[in-house]
């Protein structure tokens, strides 16, 4: 059925509500069904899109199909799936042991709403007295001097000119944050501040923000979301790699060997949003400059984020296949959430 045929529930009408919700495309993997889906469960769903309206500044009972698909099939899915994920983890957690945040690793392409998507979470977990932090692999791509250090050595691989790619990363300090964040409830009183990166910085091209105005977490701290484009991306192999561009083996050598794999092992769970046509990142990309430009912040021009995109294509291209059909790396069954948008970014059928 197309999202234009579909009509926004009536929030007052609980059966409604729920025959719009359970004919969601997440529900499935939820592991919620109608005879579970009782009077006060869709009273709780039918809050909670309260309160995403409210943080979307949408009104709740006029939503056009595209906002109720996001509200209800999208956003309050993967938040009620971060909760049942957080309940298993703390029912594994050792009695009497303060029990480590939860870290879900988000990985999804870029320009599809990861971002947003990670500030409503944050939102909804805080008003459920949920304590989270966000942190965004972007965050720790190397300073702007780094990169152009990073680019010299690399003189002829443009794959490495700019930020993005692996090898652009200072991976280790990701680990640290994410080991001092998953440490925070077992030291009471430690204190851990969270990088964050200015891509509007240097003209658009970025530079690492000033540490003091990192935000900084304290225990108790009960979720971490790890967002990220190539979060859980696998290193292909050798000869495979060089089919998709030659200029990705030095990329694939340092998915491979520069720690990465110790930022995704320290992932529990994880939400991988999948995307059919990996150009559309392009017109994605494209739409984010225009309204960075618009708002008189430092942004690409059209041209430079058309080279820009084409850094990251080749990567895409050799890894989504692996990420899409075996899962981020280290990811264990049952602890993956899989979300398909299409290129307005609408919930589909997985």
């Amino acid at each position: 059925m197309a999202l234009s045929e579909v009509t926004s529930p009536d929030p007052s009408d609980r059966a409604a509500v729920r025959d719009y919700v359970l004919g969601g495309p997440l529900i499935d993997q939820l592991s919620i069904s109608r005879e579970n889906a009782t009077d006060d469960v869709v009273d709780r769903w039918t809050s909670v899109a309260a309160r995403l309206c409210d943080q979307l500044s949408l009104e709740q009972a006029s939503l056009d199909p595209a906002q109720a698909s996001r509200v209800y099939r999208y956003y309050m899915p993967v938040y009620l799936w971060c909760l049942a994920r957080l309940e298993a983890h703390r029912s594994a957690s050792a009695p009497g042991a303060a029990c480590p945040p939860l870290v879900v690793g988000l990985s999804a392409p870029q320009g599809c709403g990861k971002t947003t998507l990670v500030a409503q979470l944050t939102r909804l977990l805080d008003a459920d007295g949920v304590r989270a932090a966000s942190v965004s692999i972007d965050d720790v791509y190397l300073t702007g001097a780094e990169q152009e250090t990073l680019a010299n050595k690399n003189p002829h691989n443009p794959l490495l000119r700019f930020r993005g790619n692996a090898g652009s990363h200072d991976v280790a300090l990701g680990v640290r944050t994410i080991e001092s964040l998953k440490a925070l409830n077992a030291n009471p009183g430690s204190t851990t501040k969270v990088p964050r990166y200015d891509k509007t910085m240097r003209g658009g091209r970025g530079d690492r923000a000033p540490r003091d105005i990192w935000p900084t977490h304290t225990a108790p701290l009960h979720l971490v979301l790890l967002e990220g484009w190539m979060l859980g991306f696998s290193p292909v192999g050798d000869e495979a790699v060089k089919a998709f561009d030659p200029h990705l083996a030095a990329v694939n050598r340092e998915l491979r060997r520069g720690g990465y794999d110790r930022l995704h092992l320290a992932v529990d769970d994880w939400v991988v949003v999948r995307v059919e046509h990996i150009e559309w990142v392009r017109e994605w990309r494209l739409e984010a400059e225009r309204e960075a430009r618009a708002a008189g912040r430092g942004a690409l021009t059209d041209d430079e984020v058309a080279d820009f995109v084409d850094r990251f294509l080749p990567a895409y291209r050799a890894y989504l296949p692996g990420l899409y059909g075996d899962g981020p790396f280290g990811s264990q069954t049952g602890k993956v959430l899989t979300v398909r948008v299409d290129r307005g970014r609408n919930v589909l059928d997985v």
